[in-house]
């Protein structure tokens, strides 16, 4: 996917919020970094955060909740190895830091050895590409013109249909900025903005319930809910699945077709296929496809990018959380694996390079291999012809929940919105279907490949050992020749 953008802002303005607000200078960053070496490690990285953040909720047409507030800190990690040593503060005076990178030092204290301090603070960084806006303020808009929007969303909801029962929605946005100074010359901030908007209804007809759900957002501006995706946009998506679902029919079950709608649909390829290529579960060797660079691992007609670079998305970074710059890499291209998923230190270990993937919850967790957006490229089918050549399926467009065993590769997805196709039509809508499979066998049966790639919205959030981080996902329309439907129907 090629993107142009503006070229981001000079570094140095961004530098200057942590000196500014908390004093922290150069002088005193290559102290930390000359005493988180002092024990013999190999490596030093301090890693600063500082996040504003609202949130919003509202629930039968009331705020239920409302939260702001800031928080801040640094994570020191020190590696010799294999070993890690890590600590972090949430004070950021001189003395807090010290001591935190004397016990990181401790932690990870290898033979002792001349170690040599010096990051490039002085040197400009190559100018990047502007992927998204830096806030002139940490709480800029008021905080009645974010209740505006989800109550617009209530509104909506509730004037969908009259068997919209009960609306709830929410609002959320951060302002992340962050500074890494490392011993190996790393310096590098950003200033990340994020905002999101949920809505979740409920629809009664009778003894029937059906729930619904849609959100979206982005590393935006609060423009973008009046100019681009609206409140009352998400809240109709919601609504409309709520009511759908009232007169779905009982999924069927068994091995059969099954097509993949565009966009969010790639969270199952996030959670099949991509966990499985970060690069700390293949050197431990934990993963399915542990050793398989080179070789096919899907159809021809797959490729497979994670890629932080695409301007607004929820998973883009301008640098990753090690100041790494974000890049687009290539993970399976044309069903052949070409490569993982890298932070630092599986670069180092596994010899090969890094890819920008090390990313961290907060300052208060180490840096791992991360996802940003990871989506299949588009092919050159037609999406109704790929519906046409079903005789007998499912099509899902929307998921819920799921979950998978990184080892074996094998998955177990929900799908919330899903419809039968009898003799290439799409024809009615089904409830409680689940898709069963293996992330490696899975791909091979993907036969045809739209040329619609999208996506999703903007609402994803990773789960990986115990840490969240915002990611986006997508796909075009795929036809997958066999997967496993879980259902109650015939």
């Amino acid at each position: 996917m090629t993107v142009k953008t503006e070229a981001s802002e000079p570094a140095a303005q961004q530098r200057s919020f942590f000196s500014d607000k908390f004093g922290i200078t150069d002088t005193l960053m290559e102290r930390c970094l000359g005493e988180a070496l002092s024990a013999g490690g190999e490596y030093a990285e301090l890693y600063f955060e500082s996040v504003a953040s609202t949130s919003l909720g509202i629930d039968e047409s009331m705020v239920k909740s409302a939260s702001q507030g800031v928080s801040a800190g640094c994570g020191i990690r020190v590696l010799s190895g294999e070993r890690t040593g890590y600590a972090y503060t949430d004070e950021l005076t001189a003395d807090r830091l010290l001591r935190a990178a004397r016990t990181a030092a401790l932690i990870a204290s290898g033979p002792a050895k001349q170690s040599v301090v010096g990051f490039k603070a002085s040197l400009p960084e190559t100018p990047r590409p502007k992927l998204y806006p830096t806030p002139a303020a940490d709480l800029d808009p008021e905080l009645s013109d974010k209740l505006a929007l989800v109550m617009r969303a209530d509104k909506a909801a509730r004037a969908y249909d009259a068997r919209i029962t009960e609306v709830r929605a929410s609002y959320a946005d951060e302002v992340r900025r962050i500074l890494i100074a490392a011993s190996d010359g790393t310096y590098a901030s950003d200033v990340q903005p994020l905002m999101r908007i949920n809505v979740f209804v409920l629809a009664k007809d009778g003894d029937k319930i059906a729930r619904g759900t849609a959100g979206g957002g982005g590393r935006v501006e609060i423009a973008y809910f009046n100019d681009l995706k609206t409140p009352e946009y998400f809240a109709g998506d919601a609504a409309r699945q709520a009511i759908l679902q009232l007169n779905a029919v009982a999924a069927p079950a068994g091995d059969m077709e099954v097509v993949l709608g565009p966009g969010w649909p790639g969270v199952l390829l996030h959670e099949a296929v991509g966990h499985g290529l970060e690069a700390d579960f293949n050197r431990k060797k934990t993963s399915a496809f542990s050793g398989l660079i080179g070789q096919r691992v899907a159809s021809d007609k797959v490729t497979v990018v994670d890629n932080g670079t695409i301007p607004s998305k929820r998973g883009s970074i301008h640098v990753d959380d090690e100041g790494a710059d974000s890049r687009e890499n290539v993970l399976i291209e044309n069903g052949i694996l070409r490569g993982y998923m890298n932070d630092k230190l599986s670069a180092k270990l596994m010899g090969t390079a890094n890819t920008g993937n090390g990313r961290r919850e907060s300052y208060q967790q180490m840096p791992m291999p991360r996802m940003t957006n990871t989506y299949m490229l588009a092919g050159q089918d037609e999406p109704a012809d790929i519906v046409r050549s079903v005789r007998k399926g499912l099509y899902a467009v929307n998921f819920g929940g799921g979950s998978v065993d990184i080892t074996s590769g094998k998955f177990v997805f929900s799908a919330s919105e899903a419809y039968l196709i009898e003799d290439g039509e799409i024809t009615s809508p089904v409830r409680d279907a689940t898709l069963i499979g293996n992330g490696p066998d899975a791909l091979k049966y993907v036969s045809m490949v739209g040329h619609d790639l999208a996506l999703d919205e903007g609402v994803g959030n990773c789960g990986k050992q115990g840490q969240w981080v915002p990611v986006g996902v997508g796909m075009p329309t795929i036809k997958l020749d066999r997967m496993t439907v879980g259902g109650t129907g015939n």
